[in-house]
């Protein structure tokens, strides 16, 4: 998927925004969870970009960003794990310095999008998830797929 972040549209971001799938995985809040979870998928060879883990209580949300969602997918099930969802997420490489969270979240509020999800991934990328994909596609200068 193209942006216009290569052609300079927003300092201290270094390339295009990708367009990436979070799944949502509840578990039962236990010692070995997140073992669990992630020896499921490592072991499919299936590498976790990012993950993070909201509404720790009883249960557990778990948010795994991967680049291969079936065969994550796949290896969950035969570990007896659920995935609750799954969805399409703009994911943003961008500069460790101050203000670079700050000027994106300006061009999301700009456009009028409201976020639901928001995270850090590896090599200093930003999860950005919405109800409104197509809208946060527009703030954040992804192209429709050619």
């Amino acid at each position: 998927m193209r942006g216009c972040a290569g052609r300079g549209w927003l300092s201290g971001v270094h390339a295009d925004p990708l367009i990436e799938t979070d799944l949502l995985i509840e578990v039962e809040n236990k010692p070995g969870a997140l073992a669990t979870v992630a020896a499921a998928i490592s072991d499919a060879g299936v590498n976790i970009s990012a993950a993070t883990c909201t509404r720790p209580g009883d249960t557990a949300r778990l948010h795994i960003l991967v680049k291969h969602p079936e065969a994550a997918k796949h290896a969950l099930a035969t570990a007896l794990v659920t995935v609750t969802s799954q969805r399409e997420v703009v994911v943003v490489d961008a500069d460790d310095r101050p203000g670079v969270l700050a000027d994106l979240a300006r061009m999301v509020a700009a456009a009028g999008v409201d976020l639901d999800l928001l995270y850090l991934a590896t090599k200093t990328r930003i999860v950005f998830g919405s109800p409104d994909l197509d809208g946060l596609q527009r703030a954040l200068g992804v192209s429709p797929a050619r």
